[in-house]
């Protein structure tokens, strides 16, 4: 964290976790089996007793034992590995991600209208907003989310005062939409960003499903419908990045870039950029193609 000059206990005070309940499921579990293993090891003999009574000899008894022990202790160190990186992807290396991502906008004193799909607590929104700021660009930005997500309704207010916290109120606005169907016109926004959003759109079909992919790809559509012709989108995301590459290219965009693998929610995760080009020829319905039926049949 030292390139941001923020720590993660700063970040984590003024965003908190966004699914803080997976981090608390995973916690709880290690904990329990930690619990198992001790008990396993200090009452190892009295177990093996108990299990000859179901087992053919002591030697089997203690194979049993030894084995369950052993692996609930993997299990325990396996379940507190994965509450800390989902307590790390979703505080400390969404902030580090979200510096990366606004990196890749070459000039910001010339953005005046910028999106960020899903933005969810403001990590990325506020670091989009701040780069504004330190451009002395008049442009604002807009984070836009579902009116309802698993967590419940949108609240905007909260979203705000993050905003606040940072010292860049001014330069942001809130509110819901569908992403499948953003409420903005055709190319205006200059860019387009999000963080690990898209794949969560249409996983009520299963995030496998031809239908669940249907909705990613009317997702990313979307993003180049609103984006203006030289404009720049780039959306960090999990496990579906060889998806949207091959949209983008069906999609005719430019200079679209992969980063390198970066581990976020115990999953592989990219950041993919691409610009729209300045002679875009494909009309809005062609956009918004249903990806299912070409591709997923």
């Amino acid at each position: 964290m030292g390139k941001t000059g923020r720590d993660w206990t700063q970040i984590y005070a003024i965003y908190g976790v966004d699914d803080w309940q997976t981090p608390l499921f995973l916690l709880i579990h290690a904990i329990v089996f930690s619990v198992l293993s001790v008990l396993f090891l200090l009452y190892f003999e009295p177990i093996c007793y108990f299990l000859q009574h179901f087992l053919a000899g002591p030697a089997s008894a203690r194979f049993t034992a030894g084995f369950t022990g052993s692996v609930t202790a993997l299990s325990a160190v396996c379940l507190y590995f994965a509450a800390a990186n989902f307590f790390y992807s979703a505080v400390s290396l969404h902030w580090e991600m979200s510096q990366r991502i606004v990196s890749l906008i070459p000039d910001w004193s010339s953005v005046k209208h910028a999106l960020d799909l899903g933005c969810g607590r403001g990590i990325l929104l506020n670091a989009v907003a701040l780069q504004l700021k330190k451009s002395g660009s008049s442009g604002r930005v807009v984070g836009l989310n579902p009116a309802q997500t698993k967590n419940g309704a949108l609240n905007p207010t909260r979203t705000l005062r993050t905003a606040a916290l940072e010292g860049v109120q001014e330069y942001v606005t809130c509110r819901p939409g569908d992403p499948r169907t953003v409420p903005f016109s055709d190319s205006y926004f200059d860019v387009v960003v999000s963080a690990v959003f898209v794949h969560t759109v249409g996983k009520e079909f299963g995030a496998k499903s031809a239908e669940a992919a249907a909705e990613r790809m009317r997702v990313l559509g979307e993003v180049v419908r609103v984006l203006k012709p030289g404009g720049v989108g780039v959306v960090w995301d999990i496990v579906h990045v060889p998806e949207y590459v091959q949209r983008l290219n069906e999609l005719k965009m430019e200079d679209i870039r992969v980063s390198e693998r970066v581990t976020a929610f115990m999953v592989s995760s990219h950041i993919v950029s691409f610009r729209k080009p300045r002679q875009h020829s494909m009309g809005t319905g062609e956009v918004r193609l249903d990806w299912r039926f070409s591709h997923m049949a």
